[in-house]
């Protein structure tokens, strides 16, 4: 966790910017609804609770004494202490009153939960036009309106209002942001996973933060190597394309940009109130900024995993696999990335041939030697002998698991790999019984290695990174 202790307001750290707040509060209150349930305020200071957040947390609403054991408070304006960030889930015509109340307290920062705003009607835009108006009068920065708000792995803030059932998310390096509450920890098993998230941003109807915004303080965010986000539409597109510009020199970002066709762009105005525009524009600016584009939403979450891997010096990919058409599926992926197949050396080619003759080519093929040798050690010499070989700058590994090669197994000998691999490597692991495939995904993912869902997206990633490696160096 962050140290949050220190001299300034309230006994806590200052934090560094107004935009801080959001992600760094050392106190919270939640304004609204707080009745037991599954969703509501209630379930917002229960999974701050179960996450361990160290900061104050402040209910409030006139009809509640106590909630969970803590005092409730008819308005923030009761409240002893300073407050860094409300959480507002108030119906929607009362919001900008609600807000002005917090901007006479001080507050800095608002999400904004509610919905019935832009994205619902005229009214509501009116609305959301007015909740903007007020934060700009009170100094206030807003998120939302329409938002499951955000997620701290390092200090445990989960501003979620719905009931998700898990209790841990692993502390990682990757950001994930959107115009959707579908990435946040309601949505995404992320403790099944072990998908490790350093932070979690949905902007709902993005009436005041926006993309921009956020790329500016994940930038230098400590926590983040790797920016992911969903986008609909980009309100300020000189502003975005200026600024990821700047980002993508110290980290790369990944941008899924949906409304790509007439019926999806009118779909993301019926969704957050916001127009999207012609989309071999938003491509232009993409590459003229240096943004790396995907297309699927499973990209999304499965992509930015490849970034904790070392940077490639080439395109030259060596690919272990337990089965020959994964290997031939795989070249054709590899070639449309951008990759070509590496030449084994003369050295690993005998190398491998000794073990087994299938071994000795690229794709290596360990299926064929399974009555050789133990499998695990047969998995261990051929990536070993592709991460020495000098002419190979990235691995793609298809595992499989059974009785005869248990998960276990598999933990151990890439704990040795881990110590040595100087090169990135990239997993797809399948079995005839699914809990075996995911728990040997799951225990690979808490040592680092990236494990993917098919092996064509394992490889992507891997093209993706070296074209990352590849404008940087070039």
């Amino acid at each position: 966790m962050k140290n949050m202790t220190g001299e300034g307001r309230g006994g806590g750290a200052e934090p560094e910017s107004c935009f801080s707040y959001f992600f760094e509060p050392r106190s919270v209150a939640v304004i609204g609804a707080l009745r037991e349930g599954w969703f509501g305020g209630y379930v917002i200071i229960k999974n701050l609770r179960v996450f361990g957040f160290p900061g104050e947390v402040y209910p409030v609403n006139p009809r509640y004494d106590k909630v969970l054991g803590l005092d409730v408070y008819a308005s923030v304006k009761d409240i002893p202490a300073m407050v860094d960030l409300v959480i507002i889930m108030t119906p929607a015509a009362v919001v900008p009153s609600v807000l002005e109340e917090c901007g006479a307290c001080g507050v800095r920062a608002a999400i904004v939960v509610s919905d019935g705003f832009a994205e619902r009607s005229e009214e509501g835009a009116r609305l959301q036009k007015e909740l903007v108006s007020v934060g700009r009068r009170e100094g206030i920065r807003i998120l939302g309106p329409n938002t499951v708000g955000v997620t701290n792995t390092a200090n445990g803030l989960v501003t979620t209002p719905y009931e998700f059932g898990y209790s841990s998310i692993r502390r990682g390096f990757v950001a994930l942001a959107g115009q959707t509450g579908i990435i946040a920890p309601q949505a995404v098993p992320y403790e099944d996973l072990q998908y490790g998230i350093s932070k979690i941003c949905d902007f709902g109807n993005k009436c005041d933060v926006d993309e921009a915004d956020l790329l500016e303080y994940l930038a230098e965010d400590a926590e983040t190597k790797v920016i992911a986000m969903y986008l609909e539409a980009i309100r300020d597109g000189r502003r975005f394309l200026a600024t990821a510009k700047r980002v993508v020199e110290k980290k790369p970002v990944i941008v899924l940009k949906s409304g790509r066709s007439e019926a999806g762009a009118k779909a993301a105005a019926s969704h957050t109130g916001t127009l999207a525009g012609d989309d071999k524009i938003y491509d232009a600016a993409f590459r003229q900024a240096g943004v790396l584009r995907i297309q699927n939403f499973r990209e999304l979450f499965e992509i930015p995993k490849i970034f904790g891997q070392p940077r490639p010096k080439g395109n030259r990919i060596a690919m272990v696999t337990m089965t020959g058409g994964a290997g031939v599926m795989s070249t054709d992926i590899a070639y449309e990335c951008g990759l070509e197949l590496a030449r084994f050396s003369e050295e690993t080619s005998n190398r491998l041939g000794e073990i087994f003759p299938s071994l000795a080519k690229n794709p290596s093929d360990v299926g064929p030697a399974l009555f050789a040798d133990d499998i695990i050690q047969i998995y261990k010499k051929a990536i070993e002998a592709a991460l020495e070989d000098e002419g190979v700058d990235c691995v793609s590994v298809v595992l499989w698991t059974g009785e005869a090669a248990p998960p276990p197994l598999y933990v151990e000998l890439f704990k040795e790999l881990k110590e040595r691999a100087s090169k990135p490597v990239a997993i797809w692991a399948y079995s005839a019984h699914l809990v075996l495939a995911q728990e040997l995904s799951r225990e690979l993912e808490k040592l680092g290695f990236p494990v993917f869902s098919d092996f064509e997206t394992a490889v992507r990633a891997l093209g993706m990174l070296y074209k990352l490696s590849k404008r940087v160096n070039d």
